[in-house]
């Protein structure tokens, strides 16, 4: 979950400089001739030019392998793959949701669903992408057709403060957690109801994140206040609370055939939990001093995570490993998720855009780490294939 459901102020700031032009005593006097050596050099200095405006060229004609970027109007509160379609659902602050068809040559907007009074602050596609599940500041919960855009099922008042993330768990359950640290469980074969059947309340923050695992045994709840809460979904009661952290757990994932726990923190952490042992974390991998505000789990053993100075890392969990950036904003990346065949990311920006990264080179990561093992000064800025930073010494290989 992004920080971009809470109120932020970010600035863009652009350096700029003028370059100084000097003239050598050849140039100023103009009456010399030209001689030998001048003409040569001029020769090598053309053929250089043409070599490399040939590499401009050889990246330009690159085929495409990821969507173009999405700019929208409004900013960019959440977004949420369709399990099975091309598609992907924005939302925004204005409260509504609008629904992409994607592909390599350009995006199209389906529909653009008007959902709620105030700011729609998380979204998620049902298991079968018929339903779109959204929460919104102002306390509703919304369950819209995805394919008519049509109004299905509506909770008013959820919550006693706004609802702050939304997780979808099967046919018939969802969980909501909000700004209070409360978290309730709802049951759509219970009708002519806007009652959870379950709510619990032992964080003294907003409720981040929600995940669980596939037999639905336990449901993990990370929150602002640093700690984690472990629900007992068989038997719908409390199980236990982690200790607190001195910084918020932004986000959460599940690793290692979900036998690891993933939290993100707002110092630029990764903590590390056991499952079935949720009390006390294992491990901490400090991989930057900015927030990561959203994570998405690439294989079992890669993360990618989303940080507030704009940037998408790479990381290897087991060894702790940086690979290296993904792709990047110009301000802070906010929310992030991956496709239904896993072959790209998307991510959004502060500045009211979403990006595409492909990322279908991480079947062969262990390749791109090597040639580059013995390169300890770039190692933790080496940009992966999909980022669209260069990096200048390997952009120049391509003259040589």
């Amino acid at each position: 979950m992004g920080s971009s459901k809470r109120s932020l102020d970010n600035e863009e700031n652009l350096d700029s400089s003028d370059s100084d032009v000097s003239i050598t005593d050849s140039e100023a006097d103009s009456n010399e001739p030209n001689t030998e050596e001048d003409s040569n050099d001029e020769e090598v200095e053309e053929e250089e030019e043409d070599e490399v405006l040939k590499a401009i060229r050889r990246e330009n004609e690159k085929k495409r392998n990821h969507p173009p970027p999405i700019i929208c109007d409004s900013f960019i509160t959440d977004i949420s793959f369709h399990p099975l379609e091309n598609i992907l659902a924005v939302a925004n602050i204005e409260g509504d949701c609008i629904l992409y068809q994607y592909s390599n040559e350009e995006n199209c907007v389906l529909n653009t669903l008007e959902l709620h009074k105030e700011a729609c602050r998380d979204i998620e596609f049902s298991h079968d992408g018929k339903i779109l599940f959204s929460v919104a500041k102002d306390k509703s919960i919304m369950l819209s057709d995805v394919e008519s855009g049509k109004l299905i099922r509506f909770y008013d008042d959820s919550h006693e403060v706004p609802a702050y993330c939304i997780t979808v768990l099967d046919d018939n359950l969802f969980c909501t957690g909000d700004d209070d640290g409360t978290v309730k469980l709802w049951d759509l074969r219970i009708k002519n109801t806007d009652k959870s059947i379950f709510s619990l309340k032992k964080n003294a923050d907003y409720i981040s994140d929600i995940i669980t695992n596939e037999s639905l045994q336990y449901l993990i709840c990370s929150s602002g206040d640093g700690s984690l809460t472990t629900i007992d979904l068989q038997k719908r009661q409390f199980f236990v609370q982690s200790e607190e952290h001195d910084e918020e757990l932004t986000c959460l994932g599940l690793f290692r055939s979900e036998t690891k726990i993933l939290s993100g923190t707002s110092n630029g952490k990764l903590v590390f939990y056991n499952w079935n042992e949720f009390g006390l974390y294992s491990d901490i991998y400090p991989t930057s001093k900015t927030a990561i505000n959203s994570l998405v789990p690439i294989t079992e053993n890669i993360v990618v995570t989303a940080y507030e100075d704009g940037h998408l890392r790479a990381t290897n969990l087991f060894p702790h490993k940086p690979l290296g950036v993904v792709g990047q904003h110009n301000l802070s990346a906010e929310n992030l998720d991956i496709c239904n065949n896993g072959k790209f990311i998307a991510s959004t920006g502060h500045d009211h855009d979403i990006r595409f990264w492909n990322i279908e080179y991480f079947e062969e990561f262990e390749q791109v780490t090597k040639k580059y093992k013995t390169k300890n000064k770039r190692k933790e800025e080496f940009n992966l294939p999909s980022s669209k930073r260069t990096n200048v010494a390997d952009f120049f290989n391509d003259l040589t």
